[in-house]
């Protein structure tokens, strides 16, 4: 029997119910090791062989970074509103999830299950024997250097003893000018010696995943979640020129602080935060380890944005009903 983890957020409408609800059945096929339901611990040291989060994508985005780097793979199942990256939803997850702690590879569909998961497409992406296809995407590292302490080759894999703040992100960092919301000089480079100087409400460094979060918001690209980079996507920029760059998930992102407003924060997925002060250094690496999603292989990318985000939906005119 696999080892189950349970993390649900009861703030979310009807997951206490779910959950109540999902306990007795999950029992008979699964060992449940244990379950969450403040969101706040350190789950970095669980032994799992797999995470089911009942939440939304804010509340994944907490158990990956509560992992801090723990090669344990998430199901998330959304309550939320969006759920980009906790793809299954209350009505399916439970095919799904017999579907994974059977093994099977997924030849049927939830609708065969008594109608669980009505509504899902006819077609299919195609299955993983196994379980659910699992999916590595990419991190981000983010560190804070005091003033005085330059980024660079000398400082090296020497940046954990000079850093006084550090976290883990699967979306975005973003640096955000804060009360009393003047705005800020910000020196942003990637893998060269200085930088330009750049002013404005902040800036947002996203992964692919989080490509879809506030870094679109703000104006940047949308990027498919395979593509390993890092999008730079500056917030109100005091000029038209300043347009978000895609560069490559090796480089390091170096946003030094010139000018800051006494809120000035760094804030890593929405969660962890660290005020920025003149003269420090944020610096944007791909982290060490991927976050492991258990995905849903009936998911469909563009029609997921196009159903979220309405994404190239065309104008409604008088008469379209």
């Amino acid at each position: 029997m696999k080892r189950v983890f349970i993390v649900a957020n009861p703030a979310k409408h009807n997951v206490a119910g779910a959950l109540a609800d999902l306990m007795p059945w999950l029992s008979e096929r699964a060992e449940v090791i244990g379950m969450e339901t403040d969101c706040q611990h350190d789950l970095s040291r669980i032994q799992a062989d797999f995470i089911l989060v009942l939440g939304g994508d804010g509340t994944l985005l907490g158990v990956a970074r509560r992992l801090k780097g723990r090669q344990i793979p998430l199901m998330g199942v959304n309550f939320g509103r969006l759920g980009f990256l906790a793809s299954f939803t209350p009505e399916n997850f439970k095919f799904y999830l017999q579907l994974h702690l059977s093994g099977e590879d997924g030849d049927t569909g939830p609708e065969d299950l008594g109608g669980e998961g009505a509504g899902r497409e006819e077609s299919r992406r195609g299955s993983t024997s196994g379980g659910l296809p699992v999916k590595a995407r990419l991190a981000l590292d983010v560190s804070v250097l005091p003033p005085g302490v330059a980024y660079g080759p000398a400082l090296g894999q020497d940046i954990a003893r000079h850093q006084r703040f550090n976290a883990t992100a699967l979306n975005d960092a973003v640096v955000t000018a804060g009360p009393p919301f003047h705005m800020v000089e910000l020196e942003i480079s990637a893998d060269e010696d200085g930088g330009i100087k750049y002013f404005g409400d902040g800036v947002i460094v996203s992964t692919a995943s989080g490509s879809t979060a506030y870094n679109v918001s703000a104006g940047g690209p949308i990027i498919d979640a395979n593509v390993e980079a890092f999008c730079i996507t500056p917030i109100c920029p005091h000029g038209l020129s300043f347009r978000p760059v895609v560069i490559s998930s090796q480089s390091t992102v170096v946003i030094a602080a010139s000018r800051v407003n006494e809120g000035t924060t760094v804030f890593c997925d929405g969660q962890a935060s660290t005020r920025l002060h003149k003269g420090e250094r944020v610096v944007v690496r791909k982290g060490d380890h991927p976050v492991l999603l258990l995905e849903n292989p009936d998911s469909r990318p563009w029609r997921s944005l196009a159903e979220k985000l309405n994404w190239a939906v065309g104008p409604r005119y008088n008469g379209d009903g």
